[in-house]
């Protein structure tokens, strides 16, 4: 069958690329895809300004127009902001089986404000919080609550709506930045403010199959993956200004069967309970962003897709036909899905554009030693790049940069050890003019701590 994925970033590389593995896909349209999936074999992107049979049809509806042009029997889509825009809603109504929760159910990441009442309502385990309308306000709760405090804007702010403030100064001028529309846009016009929470970060990715008829027949389920963490942090020792992510590592160590269990008993089964309850239609991926406390795993934040670029580091892991996994979630047969993966450490450090997160130049020719990529047990699942379609000379390359994270460099080891050499070995086959990639990404010290 033929697949659309939806989306032009890392994740949707490492998504096209794990979906084109399986023997039930015949080919994976990419929408719009990017420079690694032009060249991913059994994968075509698709550039909707030169597709003549759109004949005007614009936004969310050319997705349809696409999967319907290409025969697709199935839709994975990628990034949160097309999910909250109820794009899986129309995939269905098209007749198109989804990877990807409806919109209600994705407002549990649209909406913070939303997602701490769910988290409150269910007794999931969480950080305390208000959401505050005025600045007034919020800066007399944040006076009587001190620091270290945590301000959130409400809405999709692109990584750029969460403050982790360690003085009321910060706090403040969060607040006044947030509220003004200066940081997040009309995202931050609403805040949820928490409290601080101390330990350190772990993701947990999961296949969710929730709704209401498959409630009844007890098919509903939330299936973990692998733990993963994510550095979020420019600079090694976790310092600097936070990223889109710097490069994941998966498992975790410090993610123990415990740790785990606390998990899913006091965090994914209220989860769950809160899904079905709330009739939600949300058959997808779900991100846990986890705080380890001294009092078990808190809930930080509720991501309805899957994580960027924790994505990278385990679907390589996966021992299973991920087409499957992704059928199972639509048609109910999840639950009785088997899991398997493989036994060892995925690494996948991230090289980025000079000068990112700020201002960074663009178009510069990526040089990657193919050789040694394959030597090392490592694949570079592509972000910021795209097709070189410049007049060909003897110096261009496939691909040049086209973004801040321009690629990851994700690579296998039966230990972390072997894993962490395996990926630093390849990442030194690439280069372009002003990379910069962390050197310590899964080592002790660059995991961030509160």
């Amino acid at each position: 069958m033929k697949v659309i994925v939806v989306g032009n970033g890392g994740r949707e590389h490492t998504i096209a690329w794990k979906l084109a593995q399986s023997n039930i896909i015949e080919e994976v349209i990419c929408v719009p895809g990017n420079g690694g999936t032009a060249f991913e074999k059994k994968c075509r992107n698709i550039d909707f300004s030169k597709c003549e049979y759109l004949n005007g049809i614009t936004g969310n509806d050319a997705y349809i127009k696409v999967a319907k042009e290409n025969n697709c029997e199935l839709a994975v889509i990628g990034p949160e902001n097309p999910l909250a825009e109820g794009l899986a809603d129309l995939f269905w109504n098209a007749g198109i089986p989804t990877v990807g929760p409806k919109f209600q159910a994705a407002q549990l990441e649209a909406s913070k404000d939303l997602a701490k009442g769910f988290m409150h309502k269910y007794n999931v385990a969480c950080a305390k919080s208000k959401t505050f309308t005025s600045k007034e306000e919020a800066l007399i709760y944040i006076k009587e609550q001190g620091a270290p405090i945590v301000v959130k804007a409400d809405g999709l702010a692109a990584g750029k709506g969460v403050v982790v403030a360690k003085t009321l100064e910060e706090a403040e001028n969060a607040v006044e930045q947030l509220m003004d529309g200066s940081i997040a846009g009309e995202a931050g016009k609403k805040l949820v403010i928490e409290e601080y929470l101390r330990g350190t970060e772990i993701s947990i990715l999961a296949a969710v199959s929730v709704t209401k008829e498959f409630s009844e027949q007890g098919k509903s389920c939330i299936v973990p993956f692998l733990s993963a963490r994510d550095h979020k942090r420019l600079f090694d020792g976790a310092k600097g200004p936070n990223t889109g992510g710097m490069g994941a590592i998966a498992p975790v160590d410090d993610a123990t069967p415990a740790i785990i269990s606390q998990f899913e008993k006091n965090i994914l089964e209220p989860t769950l309970k809160g899904l079905e309850s709330e009739n939600y239609d949300y058959r997808g991926f779900i991100f846990f962003g986890l705080m380890l406390t001294e009092d078990g795993p808190k809930c930080l934040e509720y991501n309805v897709r899957l994580g960027d670029p924790e994505t990278q580091a385990v679907l390589p892991l996966m021992d299973f036909d991920f087409a499957s996994l992704c059928k199972s979630i639509t048609d109910g047969s999840l639950k009785d899905f088997k899991l398997e993966w493989k036994k060892g450490y995925q690494v996948a450090p991230v090289a980025v554009s000079g000068g990112y997160p700020k201002s960074y130049k663009k178009g510069y020719n990526i040089i990657i030693n193919e050789e040694k990529v394959n030597e090392s047990n490592a694949k570079v699942f592509i972000a910021g790049a795209m097709e070189n379609r410049r007049s060909q000379s003897p110096d261009d390359t496939k691909l040049v940069t086209s973004g801040g994270r321009v690629l990851a460099c994700s690579a296998y080891g039966t230990t972390f050890d072997e894993a962490w050499k395996n990926a630093y070995e390849a990442m030194s086959g690439i280069k372009f003019n002003d990379m910069f990639y962390r050197k310590d990404i899964g080592l002790p010290g660059a995991a961030e701590s509160n």
